[in-house]
């Protein structure tokens, strides 16, 4: 994320700036594009969409009790 925020990949240069909203291990490198390409499928988009959503809810409630 650090790189992408710097600037230094270019395809995502202009979309900054990047948070992590969700990480996941893959055992192999054969699984991890697996999830890679569900994650760039329309379900996928959807799920991400809805853990933004959820992350985004959840940061507000714990901001209010700061």
């Amino acid at each position: 994320i650090a790189q992408h925020n710097a600037g230094k990949t270019r395809s995502t240069k202009a979309y900054r700036p990047w948070t992590l909203l969700f990480q996941k291990q893959y055992h192999s490198r054969a699984e991890a594009r697996i999830g890679e390409k569900y994650y760039q499928s329309g379900c996928g988009k959807e799920f991400l969409k809805k853990t933004e959503k959820r992350g985004r809810q959840n940061l507000r409630l714990n901001q209010k009790w700061l």
